[in-house]
């Protein structure tokens, strides 16, 4: 295994800056709010992880790396620093390796769907891994409204309800995703924002997704988080490895 070495996080405060000034147009604010997202080429991140699949809950650690809009490599190690699985998820594709069992999947990036919504894609997930928000919901065509500090931004996409709490900082604490006649829901909660490498993101992560039967929660705290530093995303799949069925 690489492994990441991060620079020091810092706690930071949050609040708004008193001398913005009003902002009539939704274009203007929406601009404002992209111009506070995460921007980056590369990101790594060591982070402690609640797992739990349909009520099977295991703590694990998720070393994560990311290059943007291209592929997100995650290791997932178990007790003893063993590691459990790794993953590949590109625009295109989803590669795993199960170490446990000997099997590997190698499945076309829709697959995903079996676990989350169809107006999820590849930018969904490297979006809600580093905070961010989903690009597609930044549109004018949503409410805006205020309150106590806080923005919302809510709306309807293909189908999609959807709502983003914003802080006065403009980062996004919380994303709401919901499709009642399909059975879907997906919850993002980001606390505890940092510093890291002259970014500010969430070290907390929480995250909450219902499909039908299906249900996932991962609650990640990241231990370790560095950008814009070389990476490099090891995955090959081992002789004697059966696809899984």
């Amino acid at each position: 295994m690489v492994s990441c070495k991060a620079r020091k996080q810092i706690l930071v405060a949050r609040k708004s800056d008193s001398t913005t000034k009003p902002v009539d147009k939704l274009s203007s604010k929406l601009d404002a709010i992209r111009a506070k997202q995460v921007s980056f080429n590369t990101f790594a991140g060591k982070a402690k992880t609640k797992l739990d699949i349909n009520g099977n809950s295991n703590d694990v650690t998720l070393n994560i790396r990311i290059e943007r809009d291209k592929r997100i490599w995650v290791s997932i190690t178990a007790i003893f620093g063993v590691e459990a699985a790794r993953a590949m998820i590109t625009p295109d594709s989803i590669l795993l390796i199960n170490r446990l069992q000997g099997v590997y999947l190698k499945k076309p990036f829709s697959y995903v769907y079996k676990f989350a919504s169809q107006q999820v894609n590849y930018k969904t997930l490297e979006s809600l891994l580093i905070g961010n928000a989903i690009p597609e919901l930044l549109n004018e065509k949503g409410d805006y409204t205020t309150a106590d500090g806080n923005s919302t931004l809510s709306g309807n996409l293909q189908d999609l309800l959807y709502k983003l709490v914003i802080g006065a900082d403009l980062k996004v604490t919380q994303t709401n995703l919901s499709n009642q006649l399909a059975g879907q829901s997906l919850q993002v909660v980001n606390n505890t924002f940092i510093q890291a490498t002259n970014r500010i993101m969430p070290s907390q992560i929480d995250i909450a997704s219902i499909v039908k039967d299906k249900k996932i929660q991962v609650n990640l705290h990241y231990t370790k988080a560095d950008f814009d530093v070389q990476q490099s995303y090891p995955f090959s799949i081992p002789d004697g490895y059966e696809p899984a069925k």
